[in-house]
């Protein structure tokens, strides 16, 4: 063969490798959990000893497609015990709805008291800023869906795993708020995605529940509601702008009046949520009620934490005086759970949100030790 025609060969085997499709994850390296940059926090960052890591990694979006998410690494002082640092992966409650707003791996991230807590009693602390709140632009972040928190979680861990060897084998997750739902989502979904661990059980604090089963009630004749109640509206922005992106099927603006859109548009171009006037009719958003059989479905597989199906222990921690995920609410999921043989405990405060009495965190502290030190 000529050296002439060896050429041409390989041009022609050029050209025809460019027309045959590659896939993504292959072409990309974007696999659910792997690394794609590193970053040294210095010491004294969230208040910890060693500082830690910032993380970037890959992920899966609301629909199962690749998308790059961010999120932190933080290991205890001094030497790990025997078989690795145990792992608590800490799942944060509402921060906002778009870029920049998760909290977790920022040069600038706050201390967060669950997250020195568990660093103060020896478990290394995995934290995703979750899919929509880290530095990369994906779009407004799918505020409150299961699988988009599920996944993100999951896969940095397993995105730690492959950068330090210092992380035992066993692991939990805790959260509060909407991280106390993100924390549920994770526990259901260690079951089926990502590779098989030793999970050991979750904490969840005044967790977000049963709201899917409100929305269904809204439409155009909700009138005003009284302060504080108005500041809910927020959320439901947030629940409405994030299923638009995670689940276009149901076409969210067609439930929506003009005004309605407009204030659906705003959610995620910053952290907080759009203002509204006080003393504003909910009803004044909507062109239609919620409770269509299509968007009642989306609503359930968008947000509706799993009533059963668990294959480790839960403690759920409550507050009768939550107004933020009112208390009626936290003794539905209760009832759910029994009436399905969750194994699950209780620790109930008088606080408010997220607030903990020392019983409370006692028990925090009473399931980790007897879950991940033994």
């Amino acid at each position: 063969m000529t050296r002439r025609l060896c050429l041409l060969l390989v041009v022609i085997a050029t050209v025809i490798a460019g027309l045959i499709p590659i896939s993504p994850a292959r072409a990309a390296g974007n696999a659910p959990g792997t690394v794609i940059s590193v970053t040294q926090r210095p010491a004294g960052w969230r208040d910890l000893a060693d500082g830690g890591r910032a993380v970037t990694y890959w992920t899966q979006d609301s629909r199962g497609r690749p998308v790059q998410a961010s999120g932190a690494l933080m290991l205890p002082s001094g030497t790990a015990p025997a078989g690795g640092w145990p792992v608590v992966a800490y799942t944060h409650g509402t921060s906002g709805y778009g870029p920049g707003c998760g909290g977790q791996s920022f040069a600038d991230a706050s201390p967060d008291k669950f997250v020195s807590r568990l660093i103060d009693r020896g478990y290394a602390v995995v934290a995703s800023d979750y899919v929509g709140l880290g530095p990369m632009d994906v779009g407004v972040h799918p505020y409150l869906d299961n699988r988009s928190e599920a996944s993100a979680t999951i896969d940095l861990l397993n995105a730690s795993r492959s950068i330090e060897p210092r992380l035992a084998n066993r692991w939990g997750v805790a959260g509060g708020s909407q991280g106390g739902q993100a924390a549920l989502a994770t526990a259901h979904r260690q079951r089926t995605y990502g590779p098989r661990s030793d999970f050991r059980g979750t904490v969840a604090v005044d967790p977000e529940s049963d709201v899917e089963k409100i929305m269904p009630l809204l439409g155009p004749y909700i009138p005003p509601v009284p302060s504080p109640l108005d500041d809910s509206y927020g959320f439901l922005l947030g629940i409405l702008a994030g299923l638009r992106q995670a689940d276009p099927s149901v076409n969210v603006d067609s439930y929506l009046t003009p005004y309605g859109r407009r204030l659906v548009d705003q959610v995620g171009v910053t952290c907080r949520s759009p203002i509204l006037p006080k003393g504003l009719a909910f009803g004044r958003l909507l062109s239609r009620p919620l409770g269509t059989p299509a968007m009642t479905a989306a609503l359930n597989r968008y947000m509706a934490v799993a009533v059963n199906g668990y294959d480790a222990p839960i403690l759920l921690i409550l507050n009768t005086l939550d107004t933020t995920v009112p208390s009626p609410l936290h003794a539905s999921l209760v009832a759910q759970f029994a009436a399905n043989r969750v194994n699950f405990s209780t620790s109930v405060g008088n606080g408010s949100h997220t607030q903990l009495d020392a019983a409370q965190w006692a028990a925090f502290d009473r399931f980790f030790a007897t879950r991940l030190k033994r």
